[in-house]
């Protein structure tokens, strides 16, 4: 049974590139454009992972990931932060605030799967 992502991402590129290799290694995949759309889109499909863009306009990611952190119902979903913010200490940061995972962009499309295979293999233990 193919694992549910969902990617919420605001640039078109991204969203279309981390869709398409992400379906090709036979996961299903949704799309939110913004942290709001996000938070809607998690809590309808309860996703097995979600890859969270950091900034974005309207809502950020940050408060949409601590949104469904902090809700006892998506509380469980695996969280990944996806930013081009590659500053010391960031890691950290995410983590803390209840997030999964950590993956700076650009992201090597070889190793996108490989980590994302990690993840969803981390939620079954």
């Amino acid at each position: 049974m193919p694992h549910k992502i969902l990617i919420v991402e605001d640039n078109e590129n991204n969203r279309s590139l981390f869709r398409d290799i992400l379906t090709f290694h036979g996961h299903q995949v949704s799309v939110a454009r913004d942290g709001q759309e996000g938070v809607a889109l998690a809590r309808q499909l309860m996703p097995d992972l979600v890859l969270m863009d950091i900034q974005m306009p309207g809502m950020d990611g940050l408060t949409a990931g601590c949104i469904l952190k902090g809700d006892p119902a998506t509380r469980p979903l695996k969280i990944v932060a996806l930013t081009s913010f590659a500053m010391q200490g960031d890691e950290q940061k995410f983590l803390a605030a209840g997030f999964d995972g950590y993956l700076s962009k650009p992201i090597s499309t070889r190793e996108l799967p490989v980590l994302v295979q990690g993840w969803l293999e981390e939620k079954k233990s």
